[in-house]
């Protein structure tokens, strides 16, 4: 069914006169003012309640166990909603709802928002979401971070902590992330307290809300990225000690990130609300067919996502769904932030609406996507949260594939990038270094596309495509592994001297492999499990990865947070070298404890002579070993300094 569009953009819905209608209805149909809420429990009593304006009828099931106990026809009610009661206490039975459309009775689904799940998230639980507080949940707090010391930490829970190096007791299971004291062979910390160690402020797990790629019925090794939502507002049953307990995903869960909350670290959830597993098993097109995905002329499904197809955010009443969907992880799981995965497929109306009543709820909420989609969603462009468009979204932040493919080279590996020495990037890294705001310095032909650098996310790499050292690998085999660690190196410093957001994936301080594939969203863990043994052969760049975060944390100005300010302290130098980047922050005077920090990027296969202001500057790098305050005295007298091949260095004056 093709969808009649009557959502403006830029108007904040959600009115209970708000209507959309389909093709081949009449009249058209309202979307409810008053929250969703498809099962409310209490010991008296549970109320249930669809949204299905297109429905000839709607039963509610209710099982005990796998038995089917009760069938309770519902009453159409306001709105479009149906609404059924079954009297007495349910609690521990399932549920789930059976819509009749043109004469046929639809697969029965858990809807399209249950909090909590039986094995496989067919059918929705029905629970007292009070018992599944950890103790001295009521009291947790995330910690509190400046956004000069936001870093953001990518990491998937068996990535982490299924290796036997991680000495974890719960490997792959969100208990194994919630755990403090784990420790490798060799007595380095694993897990939670690496996290702890290195210093980082946000961690970035990827999807958590129940994805249909696994068999939650089967043994738990199997491996999953989790890109494939089933559920969009309860727990994967995969990461929990016990999937049968419907009740378990949700406490361990909460336990996790009350974990963290207490280890100084905030919370962030990757989100996949751009598309669904499948439409034939999915709540949305079991409720609405037709209304919350995108359609083309001829019936069939849009798929922007390349998953099959692409969700109408649009409408709104999904516009709704996905506004209170986060709304319940920030309330009912303490979440800090969110990653939107292919965050173009989503309209920017919504993005900004999402961001107002988020900040409602937190001030400091995180968000941030994919700029893209994996082709052209089926809807106006100009109305779609891509990267170019960034700058309409105050609040939200995009990834830099700027800044990541002028360092390491574009995805299809046919060159390297920076650090291997190659010509052409300078400009497109010196235009991520500002944070792709407009800088006089710094400009790309497509024009800035923030409009403040906290708008954007500076990384070499993430889960998807290769992993760092598997990429150099590739481009570079006849490279010793020292020359792979420098290019690391420099690309990590190029990153942290950024002024947009550092984004590091898990396990790249450690010098990762994942034996070279790239794409390893369903392969066991021998590819992509972390061998902890890394953290003691790698000690080094641990440690100089640390160290920048450290340096990051220390000195403001690599944060400068504003365009304005950007604009007015940092300024490059001036040299011929096609693979060499320098910058000066000056006038640096009540912002940071340097007077100004000078920092040289030479990714050529020669030594390179800057001209930089003199003075008597501090090391904070040299390129191998990072000390925040500084290190050693440097007088500068000449205004000369020659950078070592492949390495960079910052150096400050106080």
């Amino acid at each position: 069914m093709k969808l009649l569009q009557l959502f403006k953009s830029g108007v904040a819905m959600i009115m209970a006169a708000a209507t959309v209608s389909c093709a081949g209805d009449k009249e058209p149909f309202p979307v409810p003012e008053k929250p969703i809420l498809e099962m409310d429990y209490t010991a008296e009593k549970t109320t249930f309640e669809v949204w299905a304006p297109t429905a000839e009828g709607v039963v509610v099931r209710l099982y005990d166990g796998d038995t089917l106990s009760e069938e309770i026809a519902m009453e159409r009610a306001e709105a479009g909603l149906w609404r059924a009661v079954a009297e007495g206490d349910h609690k521990g039975e399932y549920y789930a709802f059976a819509v009749t459309v043109d004469g046929k009775q639809l697969k029965e689904t858990a809807g399209i928002f249950a909090r909590a799940l039986n094995v496989n998230g067919d059918r929705g639980a029905i629970i007292d979401l009070r018992d599944t507080d950890p103790e001295g949940w009521a009291e947790d707090k995330a910690p509190e971070v400046k956004p000069s010391e936001i870093v953001i930490y990518e990491m998937h829970y068996r990535d982490m902590t299924a290796h036997a190096s991680a000495g974890s007791s719960y490997p792959g299971k969100y208990l194994g992330m919630a755990e403090r004291g784990t420790r490798s062979v060799e007595g380095l910390a694993t897990g939670l307290d690496h996290l702890v160690e290195m210093g980082v402020s946000h961690i970035h797990l990827l999807p958590t809300a129940d994805f249909g790629s696994i068999d939650e019925s089967k043994p738990t090794d199997q491996y999953n990225w989790g890109y494939e939502p089933k559920n969009y507002s309860a727990p994967e049953g995969t990461y929990a000690t016990t999937v049968a307990d419907p009740e378990a995903r949700v406490r361990e869960l909460k336990t996790l990130v009350q974990a963290m909350h207490k280890a100084g670290l905030k919370v962030v959830l990757d989100v996949v609300y751009n598309h669904t597993t499948s439409t034939e098993n999915c709540g949305f097109e079991l409720t609405v067919p037709g209304y919350f995905y995108r359609m083309r002329e001829d019936g069939s499904f849009a798929d922007g996502s390349g998953c099959g197809n692409e969700t109408a955010s649009e409408q709104p009443m999904m516009q709704k769904y996905i506004v209170e969907s986060l709304e319940y992880w920030v309330k009912e799981y303490h979440i800090d932030g969110f990653r939107f995965d292919l965050m173009a497929i989503h309209d920017i109306a919504t993005m900004n609406l999402i961001r107002s009543r988020l900040e409602a709820l937190n001030p400091d909420i995180l968000l941030y996507g994919e700029g893209w989609a994996a082709s052209a969603p089926l809807y106006d462009e100009k109305k779609l949260a891509f990267k170019r468009y960034t700058y309409q979204m105050p609040g939200v932040a995009a990834f830099s594939d700027d800044i990541r493919d002028a360092l390491r080279g574009t995805l299809d590996l046919s060159k390297g990038g920076f650090i291997h020495g190659v010509e052409g990037n300078k400009e497109a890294l010196k235009f991520g270094i500002v944070g792709a705001i407009d800088h006089p310095e710094a400009q790309r032909p497509e024009g800035a596309w923030t409009a403040a650098p906290t708008q954007h996310i500076s990384y070499v790499a993430c889960h998807d495509d290769h992993n760092l050292r598997d990429r150099l690998t590739h481009i570079s085999p006849e490279a010793s592994e020292e020359e792979l660690l420098q290019m690391v190196r420099l690309a990590h410093l190029g990153v942290f001297t950024s002024q947009g957001v550092p984004f590091i994936f898990c396990g790249e301080e450690m010098f990762r492999s994942k034996l070279g594939e790239k794409n390893t969203f369903n392969m066991p863990d021998k590819y992509n499990a972390i061998d902890w043994s890394l953290k003691s052969e790698y000690s080094s760049l641990v440690e100089f990865v640390k160290g920048l975060i450290a340096m990051r944390k220390a000195h403001p100005a690599f944060s400068l947070g504003t365009a304005e300010a950007v604009r007015e302290h940092l300024s490059f130098i001036e040299v011929e070298n096609e693979a060499a980047v320098g910058f000066v922050l000056d006038n640096l005077e009540g912002i940071d404890s340097a007077k100004h920090i000078v920092v040289l990027l030479n990714g050529s296969r020669e030594g390179v002579e800057f001209t930089i202001p003199e003075g008597n500057y501090k090391w904070l790098t040299d390129g191998t070993t990072v000390v925040a305050e500084g290190m050693g005295s440097l007088p500068v007298d000449d205004g000369k300094f020659a950078v070592s091949p492949v390495t960079g260095v910052v150096l400050a004056e106080y």
